[in-house]
């Protein structure tokens, strides 16, 4: 039977997808004009028709349907943007991030780094001097007000503190006189003396404290170099960070066992701390933790579910690392843009996770290192520009998954761990990544009016259908 049809009044001008929820229901998301809404069958089967070139007058006798489909720039409307940026030739870094030690005063379980257990490195005040001159060098000849360092690598920063706020005073002084801003953040364990946190206090833009949530959790999975809970030295750091009024979020660790302690532990953070945010990932499977179980699980979901219900209570929100409704980049991390870092040694990596030459897939990740002949740095531009070809638009895997543009095609690294250096075939993380997303979408929605989200243009609002007509449309007949 043919369909009915008159001559084309819309062409479809977004990307769309359909994803399915329950009772015939879908949410119809069009990624690159941060639009969406929820649909059955029948509107389905009429985006089918319209991608046919068929228009179905029977589902949209007034033309309401398109003109609702306008609005969102599904039809009719210009070209879609494609949020890819690209990199080439040597890089020129404003950011750096300063590997400063493999030494740490924790023994976490699951530590990625297995910190502690490696050979003990300390980054020289000469290695971090000469990364922060790069990045000032490369501020000075882009024109820009800023350069930006960061804290972090295969041990607790802290631990290297000479180092830490010498590098610091350093960077600063070195940029007053260009009129160049420096903007510092750390990762921490948290375990930390007050002189510490006075400074930290004093001199950090932000920090991130590895906390996860109910002390006895937190201190099964993270004890000190003596076996004891490290919990109450968090709870005390938190404690002063808040009564200053400090920015720091907080970064929770889900293992495989304590996934249904997931939701009590975002209660004790939220109704205890006043953290700015609160971000929540499945254990990894690496360094110490490497033959754990998983947790990268339905389970996980589900806690997740549940412990964001919980934070809402509070007005807060957890976020997963590469569920990121509301923005769109062809890019996960620095990986894919040329990511800055330095090992205690000076060599430059891409990846936090990779800090030092013997780790697994250094040769991956470790693209640069100083140039005898000059205070710059030599570059491996075939190994750069194979990291730079991992982001999203290279990834077939990729290519028809509705949470691409906005999870950037995740870790490169985790990946590796899962499929090696063969063409990414997907992991867990997949499934954990467009569930969350589909979920941030159906907050959209509901936080937009119940109706449909639209990020842009700002106008939409007031000029979409009515709340009635709205229903009618979403659901169609």
């Amino acid at each position: 039977m043919d369909k009915p049809h008159q001559e084309p009044l819309a062409v479809i001008t977004a990307e769309l997808f359909t994803i399915p929820l329950e009772d015939g229901k879908y949410v119809i998301y069009a990624p690159l004009r941060q639009a969406a809404f929820v649909g059955n069958t029948s509107m389905v089967n009429f985006l089918a028709d319209l991608a046919a070139g068929f228009y179905n007058k029977n589902l949209d006798p007034n033309g309401s349907l398109l003109e609702f489909l306008s609005r969102l720039e599904i039809v009719n409307a210009s070209p879609e943007q494609l949020p890819i940026t690209t990199f080439e030739n040597d890089p020129f870094p404003t950011a750096v991030s300063l590997f400063l030690t493999t030494a740490c005063n924790l023994r976490c379980t699951y530590c990625y780094a297995s910190a502690g257990d490696t050979p003990l490195r300390n980054m020289s005040a000469d290695v971090a001097k000469r990364g922060i001159d790069f990045i000032l060098a490369n501020a000075l000849k882009k024109g820009e007000q800023v350069i930006s360092i960061a804290y972090h690598g295969g041990g607790e920063p802290t631990v290297n503190w000479k180092v830490m706020t010498a590098s610091l005073s350093y960077a600063r002084e070195a940029s007053a006189p260009h009129g160049i801003d420096v903007v510092a953040a750390s990762a921490s364990n948290g375990v930390l003396t007050d002189q510490q946190i006075d400074w930290i206090i004093e001199n950090l833009n932000s920090v991130t404290l590895s906390f996860d949530g109910l002390p006895e959790v937190h201190d099964l999975h993270r004890p000190t170099v003596t076996g004891k809970g490290s919990s109450g030295k968090v709870i005390h750091t938190m404690q002063r960070f808040d009564k200053a009024g400090f920015n720091y979020g907080v970064r929770v660790t889900a293992t495989a066992d304590q996934i249904p302690q997931l939701a009590a532990s975002i209660e004790f953070i939220c109704s205890h701390f006043n953290p700015v945010r609160i971000q929540v990932e499945p254990a990894y499977q690496m360094g110490r933790w490497r033959t754990a179980p998983s947790a990268e699980t339905a389970a996980f979901i589900e806690s997740y579910r549940i412990a964001q219900s919980v934070a809402g209570r509070y007005g807060k929100e957890i976020s997963f690392s590469a569920a990121r409704v509301g923005s769109l980049s062809n890019h996960f991390c620095g990986i894919t843009q040329d990511s800055f870092c330095l090992t205690t040694d000076g060599q430059v990596s891409a990846c936090y996770e990779t800090f030092m030459a013997e780790n697994e897939w250094s040769k991956v990740f470790f693209y640069g290192k100083p140039d005898p002949h000059s205070n710059g740095y030599q570059f491996n531009i075939p190994v750069l520009n194979n990291l730079r070809g991992q982001a999203v638009q290279h990834r077939g895997f990729c290519n028809g998954c509705f949470a691409k543009w906005t999870c950037g095609g995740d870790c490169y690294h985790k990946s590796l761990t899962v499929n090696g250096q063969e063409e990414f075939q997907g992991s867990d993380r997949c499934h954990i990544i467009r569930e969350l997303t589909k979920d941030q979408l159906l907050q959209k929605i509901h936080a937009s009016g119940g109706l449909f989200w639209h990020q842009m243009p700002a106008d939409v609002s007031s000029t979409a259908p009515s709340a009635a007509s709205g229903k009618e449309l979403l659901f169609g007949p």
